[in-house]
């Protein structure tokens, strides 16, 4: 794939990801790009195919989103609505970098969908779990794979705790899956760099400083 190398973004609910990613694309408009992703389940009230309306879609598809969407909305997601065969013929045809089945709907990421934003020359961010960290490195992808970790699962529960969006039941079930992304995040060779959210001034330029060679590529292009 040519063009600005893509980002892979990851690390567990309440770790600071869209915190910093907004702050990263206010500071920096115009550099970076995300898209919508494909999905099996059926739209919702209110939602179009594809319009893109949603900040920091954990599995990306294949339209842009604007940044000023990202900055005043977390919540609501959009996404290409298909059929399972057609989306199990893509997927078997090696058509998507990754793919996931959550509550009996496939939702995937397309190789095109990333092209798509290079071509544009954007920086495109991918926001996944750790599983999908593990998928994309079976790809030629070659993006730079970040980590973004709490301190300590303490903090993380207070976070998430302050939120007071959440069950017990699924906090519990945030925080389990928190050990296991914090833990898999050691492993030598996952990620370029791990970066421990306890300070935001601090966890925002350890950010920029891996990011800035490519925010510097986009806007000199741009000239």
């Amino acid at each position: 794939m040519s063009g600005p190398r893509p980002v892979v973004l990851s690390g567990p609910s309440g770790a600071g990801k869209s915190t910093l990613l907004k702050r990263l694309m206010k500071e920096y408009e115009g550099v970076f790009g995300f898209s919508v992703s494909h999905t099996t389940r059926n739209p919702r009230p209110g939602e179009e195919d594809g319009k893109g309306l949603n900040c920091l879609p954990m599995l990306l598809g294949a339209t842009l989103l604007p940044v000023a969407d990202i900055l005043s909305s977390v919540s609501s997601e959009d996404y290409h609505f298909v059929t399972r065969e057609s989306m199990q013929e893509g997927i078997d045809k090696g058509e998507f970098i990754e793919n996931a089945e959550f509550s009996g709907n496939m939702y995937g990421t397309s190789k095109s969908s990333i092209e798509d934003v290079q071509a544009q020359n954007l920086i495109c961010i991918l926001d996944v779990d750790i599983q999908g960290v593990q998928n994309i490195k079976k790809t030629d992808l070659n993006p730079i794979y970040i980590s973004i970790q709490p301190p300590s699962m303490e903090i993380l529960e207070k976070r998430l705790r302050d939120r007071q969006t959440e069950t017990e039941d699924s906090l519990q079930k945030r925080l389990e899956a928190a050990r296991i992304d914090m833990e898999l995040s050691k492993e030598p060779g996952v990620f370029d760099i791990v970066i421990i959210n306890d300070d935001l001034e601090g966890a925002y330029e350890k950010l920029k400083s891996v990011l800035v060679e490519e925010i510097q590529k986009v806007q000199d292009a741009k000239k």
